[in-house]
């Protein structure tokens, strides 16, 4: 049934309302794929997806499940955390980041999309000289969709010729306005899977503190550069992070991917001592509310869920606790994801395609979660068009924030060898046809 006709295509991006489709959602673009797919008849590989492909961590699921027959599904859970939970997250940061964070200033949040978008709303409100978001691109698409529903001004700019010293006057020359209020990234990169170099962090770092700019460290993929061997607690390396180089930083830790625990919606938002006590007059006049920390738990987390899910903060105090001690090992769980990435990668480029984002300081980047492919002279929307008709459904990288050409690959729904063998032969296809 591959190539899918045009019409056939075009009459169901039309059933979506999709009238660009480098500006189709995730979610639109599964919705797509699923539809041909009862005109195929055939599974389509979904390669636009990031859901977790490995099996939750058990020590996870096993400290839920007893905490719920301990009857702790009739208590709302403390909005700042329950203890345990702050406490484990506090040795984990020690123990893999070697950054000190006080177990007072780590709040669990819905999942690390709840942390972003809530934290957000609260930094459109610390100051009303600065309230515009940066991003650096590409990024995940739901942040700046985020910032968009909060009505925040937004920034950003693609990283892809700012690598190095160059990206240095590249922040400067937002950061010197004032009005940035925020920087969001996340490290390893989705969708590129670029990871900064520690020269980049510490000018990111360095110029935060000169501006008074806070940075939103994301760790959606925490210890996934696969080329260093982040996996033993309290030993270097250490996972790099811009905490090294300020103060000005808050870190966004989900269990989603780093657990495979994305189905229960838990996260952790944790703040510097120097963030998290800091005073606004601007936070006084809008929440009641001086401390940042304060205005952020009882001003803004209260309003949007009064906490997060009870036995779910049981789950992850003990995979981070595990962690810690050694006892689970969540690097090496989720070295599979460059294992198939390495093997999807060479697939594509035995096929004619590129790496788009293909270098951090001069080594090639990790194999792992996401990366990104071009082909040919091919713009972002023709790539991603015509890469569906094959069966093959991805998100194009206009949708992330790049300028480059080309298209996300996420290989966590890649999980056998008849996937693998399936996208060879579409991909071969697709190349002789092209």
């Amino acid at each position: 049934m591959f190539p899918i006709t045009k019409d056939m295509l075009d009459s169901v991006l039309a059933s979506f309302g999709i009238t660009d489709i480098t500006k189709a959602t995730i979610r639109q673009m599964c919705s797509v794929a699923a539809e041909l797919e009862k005109t195929a008849g055939e599974d389509f590989i979904h390669l636009e997806i990031g859901n977790p492909g490995l099996p939750a961590a058990t020590i996870g699921v096993e400290a839920e499940c007893a905490a719920l027959r301990g009857g702790i599904a009739n208590q709302y859970p403390a909005i700042q955390g329950i203890p345990v939970l702050k406490e484990n997250a506090a040795k984990f940061t020690k123990a893999f980041l070697d950054v000190d964070l006080k177990p007072e200033f780590i709040i669990p949040t819905v999942g690390s999309m709840q942390g972003s978008f809530t934290l957000m709303l609260l930094l459109k409100h610390r100051d009303e000289k600065k309230d515009t978001m940066l991003f650096l691109n590409p990024g995940f698409p739901a942040q700046r969709t985020q910032a968009h529903v909060l009505g925040m001004r937004q920034e950003s700019f693609d990283i892809y010729e700012f690598r190095g010293k160059k990206l240095e006057e590249k922040l400067e020359s937002y950061f010197s306005t004032g009005r940035i209020t925020a920087l969001i990234y996340s490290n390893p990169n989705n969708p590129a899977w670029t990871n900064l170099t520690d020269e980049e962090l510490e000018i990111i770092g360095r110029l935060a503190t000169k501006h008074d700019v806070i940075i939103m460290e994301d760790l959606a993929y925490m210890g996934m550069d696969f080329r260093t061997d982040f996996s033993k607690p309290f030993e270097a390396p250490y996972v790099p992070s811009v905490a090294k180089y300020t103060d000005n930083y808050i870190l966004l830790m989900s269990a989603s991917k780093i657990f495979s625990y994305a189905g229960q919606r838990i996260a952790l938002v944790g703040m510097s001592q120097k963030v998290a006590e800091r005073k606004y007059q601007a936070l006084k006049n809008f929440f009641g509310i001086e401390g940042f920390i304060d205005a952020y738990v009882f001003g803004v987390l209260y309003a949007a869920s009064s906490g997060t899910s009870h036995s779910a903060q049981y789950a992850l105090a003990g995979m981070l606790e595990a962690a810690v001690e050694g006892r689970l090992d969540f690097v090496a769980d989720s070295r599979e994801y460059g294992r198939r990435g390495g093997i999807v990668k060479k697939m594509l480029t035995d096929n004619g395609f590129h790496i788009v984002y293909s270098i951090d300081g001069d080594q090639p980047i990790s194999d792992g979660f996401f990366f990104t492919a071009g082909y040919k002279d091919m713009t972002s929307g023709e790539l991603q068009y015509e890469l569906i008709r094959y069966g093959v459904s991805s998100i194009s990288l206009p949708s992330t924030g790049s300028e480059q050409n080309g298209v996300r690959i996420c290989v966590s729904m890649i999980s056998d060898d008849q996937a693998f063998r399936t996208l060879e032969e579409r991909l071969k296809a697709f190349d002789a046809d092209h």
